[in-house]
């Protein structure tokens, strides 16, 4: 499917301020499915110079640099993407991946020593009881696909999707007892209850494509989950989905703050307040 996708992105401060460089992760990362047609950026106002960066767990992003004092900063975003059918199950996990969950001991996956170093930070998790045991109720069925696929599912049966404009993040042992949150509040919750499993996973910021939605779409987010042989595998707890060629991934990270699709301060001598309106539209168009 071809889609055309326009994302505004709007600050307005109290009073003029400085800008600090600031850095944009609006950029669709490669996937062998995705093919990108165009991609414009707009800056107003328009910076001194901006150039395309590698964050440290590879998200490209633009840094842009300003001079002068301004009072508002937009950012608008323009691209045409063709999205291949893709098959989220199409892959085959390692059987020593497999083999490593033992259920008399302490109940988790293991991975392979070299490995540890890499993933050390996608592996560390809230110490929570109710996380955990929630999680351990799943390893009977061993198969980590069958054991995400139940987790996934189940979080999108009892915990309720909800809107929220708010741009902090719930603890995720308070989403777990509220029994409900925003998509990136359930991705967060689930991160923490396969990282206590010994899975090792990661935050996912980017665009679904919700063809029976005819209005505005938003910024979404999802969970990938580190599985031997597979690589990383997308799961939606929002939708209870595995994820496939509706997902157009921005940026991923160990933690929800380093996918933020701008990064960027203010200067001056004291903190000005501001408001943040954004606004994303999808239209898909006849291949």
């Amino acid at each position: 499917m071809l889609l055309d996708i326009d994302h505004l992105t709007l600050y307005r401060y109290q009073e003029k301020v400085q800008f600090n460089p600031h850095q944009v992760f609006l950029r669709p990362l490669q996937r062998h499915n995705l093919i990108l047609k165009n991609y414009e950026i707009f800056f107003d106002p328009q910076p001194d110079g901006f150039n395309e960066r590698y964050s440290i767990e590879g998200n490209p992003y633009f840094l842009a640099w300003f001079s002068g004092q301004h009072q508002e900063l937009s950012i608008k975003i323009n691209l045409r993407i063709l999205s291949l059918p893709f098959n989220p199950f199409g892959f085959i996990i390692s059987n020593a991946f497999v083999r490593t969950l033992n259920l008399l001991e302490e109940p988790h996956f293991s991975y392979e020593e070299k490995d540890m170093p890499i993933l050390h930070p996608y592996l560390q998790h809230q110490a929570s009881g109710d996380l955990m045991d929630f999680g351990k109720q799943f390893l009977s069925q061993r198969d980590p696909l069958s054991i995400l696929t139940s987790l996934n599912a189940a979080i999108h049966e009892n915990w309720e999707h909800i809107i929220r404009e708010e741009e902090n993040l719930w603890n995720p042992t308070f989403t777990y007892d509220q029994k409900q949150g925003s998509c990136r509040d359930l991705a967060w919750m689930m991160m923490h209850i396969t990282r206590s499993l010994g899975m090792a996973s990661r935050f996912v910021s980017g665009y679904a494509f919700n063809p029976e939605l005819k209005g505005g779409h938003e910024l979404h987010a999802w969970t990938e989950v580190y599985l031997p042989g597979a690589g990383w595998v997308g799961l939606d707890p929002n939708l209870g989905l595995l994820v496939d060629e509706h997902y157009i991934p921005l940026a991923c990270s160990f933690h929800p703050e380093n996918t933020l699709p701008v990064h960027g301060t203010t200067g001056g001598e004291h903190q000005v307040t501001s408001k943040m309106e954004t606004k994303v539209q999808i239209k898909k168009l006849e291949d």
